[in-house]
């Protein structure tokens, strides 16, 4: 199911700790505190010792931060909530050391693509509640979409707070596991794909004698303009598409070029490589570690 953003959302007052920071961490930090919906002296953000990292997080959002190994046993330990935003290569062993000192109520959210509920656990060595999720990094500003996987432990009242959490940045499609690869690859890396597409046409408005700023204003008001109509009319994206091509025009002419190269099937293939990408480390870290 899949769910939009409330105008009013829940102040969330438990205690949250990301589990590493980096931009996915820092993206859905920035949604929360802006939209006000953690308090943000309630939320610590650790990593390995990247003090630098770590200070410039304390004045941009006024967070507690843990950077010593004592102190982030004990952010851990008191959170209700800990965040996995740490790199797929250190999962392995910061899941073992954690494990031991959770007790049965706190809640794991993951963000670490390709890691399944399951190794989650295996790793944990304890059947704890995990929330899997593949966000995006829109999520910075409110507008990112969200994928939701549940274990059986999570209870009612913590599934509503994963929802608020990421309701309050975006929408969120609650899924089954087998097709979190597939949203990875559509949401997950899709702002990627958009860009990769911006640059294109800004490049071309450059070579076709526009500035630089022209072409770049002109580009992010035409895909801002294009993604409203779609949400906004409910009509289907190729049956926009027609609306505005004309037989043998210049859309047209374009279109022509883009059905020569292939290129829908060539974007389908990479969000498919996507997904297969994912597998494919969700694999490796359940190989490596079972």
């Amino acid at each position: 199911m899949m769910s939009h953003p409330q105008s009013l959302q829940t102040l969330i007052t438990e205690p949250l700790c990301f589990y590493g920071s980096g931009s996915m961490a820092e993206a859905i930090l920035r949604g929360l505190v802006n939209r006000a919906v953690v308090v943000p002296a309630h939320v610590t953000m650790l990593n390995r010792g990247n003090k630098e990292r770590l200070d410039y997080l304390v004045q941009r959002y006024g967070v507690a931060v843990a950077g010593e190994e004592s102190t982030r046993t004990a952010a851990l330990q008191q959170a209700k909530v800990i965040v996995l935003a740490m790199k797929p290569v250190d999962a392995a062993h910061a899941l073992r050391q954690l494990g031991p000192t959770l007790t049965e109520d706190q809640l794991i959210v993951s963000v670490i693509a390709g890691l399944e509920v399951g190794t989650i656990q295996h790793l944990l060595g304890r059947k704890q509640p995990v929330a899997r999720t593949m966000p995006n990094t829109s999520s910075s500003i409110g507008l990112g979409a969200t994928g939701l996987v549940f274990s059986e432990e999570v209870s009612l009242e913590q599934r509503q707070l994963v929802h608020h959490l990421f309701e309050a940045v975006g929408t969120v499609t609650e899924i089954e596991e087998s097709q979190m690869e597939t949203l990875t690859g559509i949401s997950g890396s899709g702002p990627a794909y958009i860009y990769y597409v911006m640059e294109s046409m800004i490049r071309a408005g450059i070579e076709g004698g526009l500035s630089a700023e022209q072409a770049r204003e002109l580009t992010i008001q035409t895909v801002i303009g294009a993604s409203h109509m779609v949400q906004q009319t409910g009509e289907e994206p190729a049956a926009l598409r027609a609306k505005v091509t004309s037989p043998n025009g210049s859309t047209a002419a374009a279109i022509k070029v883009f059905e020569d190269a292939h290129m829908q099937d060539t974007i389908v293939r990479g969000v498919e490589r996507c997904a297969e990408r994912s597998r494919e480390m969700g694999a490796a870290l359940k190989e490596d570690n079972s």
